[in-house]
């Protein structure tokens, strides 16, 4: 199967879009087990089919498949996509103005699809050391120091150093930089899976929305909302593929632009008219990454 991977660094704050309002709280899209935010299959493969039907509208319903209409049953595409999960998380830091907070659940997510095996001993051994009772409370490639962080501070001695030749550096070069914004050797921090969820939380922006009545300028009624979005310079992945035992010839210039599409920026999610969900993507070949390393 020619698989691949495709990072999304957001511009701007991502609205996903949840399943249901609690009060006034317009909400994200949340997994049910862990509470994290995320970006739906769905939203992804509807967006990217928009704009390919655009101008590949033939191609378009056999890569994805027919849509029910004119009583026309639907049919099976020749592509999937998973879920876009978080990877990178910007928090605010006193000392450092922001830093990006992951942990060993995001990281070991991300490489059962690079199936790093240097990674994956990297990510076992940082797992051990942020364990319950230990002295490390997180991992960073920091200059020794104390890092300030919303609702925490970490002293040096908390803190143990990502060394220079460490395997996660070569796939960290990998994602799009935000323009050069990116800087993990310098703003990296590995927390728990616990703390790094408490810290998410904090770092969600939330924005408060009202309408006025027009004739009296105040508040209407029923028109007080809050929302809710992943913050921008977050970073997410999602992993796709073609399936195999397909013939490629009638579709291979969509193919081709599909690919294009994920390499470039690209808005996804809701709220598109306030200037919602703006990502600069990457996109790498995992088949080759993997014959590279094998050869």
């Amino acid at each position: 199967m020619n698989s691949y991977l495709t990072y999304l660094y957001l511009l701007t704050p991502l609205h996903t879009g949840g399943s249901a309002d609690e009060g006034n709280l317009m909400g994200i899209a949340r997994e049910v087990n862990t509470e994290f935010p995320y970006l739906p299959s769905s939203s992804l493969r509807g967006k990217i089919r928009s704009q390919l039907e655009a101008t590949h509208k033939d191609e378009a319903n056999i890569l994805f498949g027919h849509k029910i209409e004119n009583g026309q049953q639907p049919t099976e595409g020749e592509v999937w996509f998973a879920d876009a999960n978080l990877l990178l998380f910007p928090i605010a830091s006193f000392s450092h103005q922001f830093l990006w907070i992951t942990c060993p659940l995001w990281l070991s997510r991300w490489n059962r699809w690079l199936q790093n095996k240097e990674l994956t001993s990297l990510i076992q051994q940082w797992r051990s050391l942020l364990d319950a009772g230990n002295e490390k409370k997180a991992i960073s490639g920091l200059t020794p120091q104390e890092i300030y962080l919303q609702g925490a501070i970490l002293k040096p001695r908390d803190i143990e150093p990502i060394v220079d030749n460490a395997a996660c550096w070569a796939e960290f070069d990998k994602l799009p930089n935000g323009d050069g914004i990116l800087n993990l050797r310098d703003k990296l921090i590995v927390l728990s899976d616990t703390d790094c969820g408490t810290l998410l939380e904090i770092g969600l922006q939330r924005e408060v929305r009202i309408a006025l009545d027009p004739k009296e300028k105040t508040a209407a009624k029923g028109s007080f909302r809050s929302e809710e979005a992943i913050p921008s310079e977050a970073v997410l992945f999602f992993p796709w593929a073609f399936k195999t035992g397909k013939n490629i010839a009638p579709t291979q210039k969509i193919r081709d632009a599909l690919i294009g599409i994920l390499g470039d920026r690209v808005q996804f999610g809701g709220l598109e008219g306030l200037g919602r969900g703006w990502t600069d993507a990457r996109t790498v070949n995992l088949s080759s990454a993997k014959s590279q390393g094998e050869s």
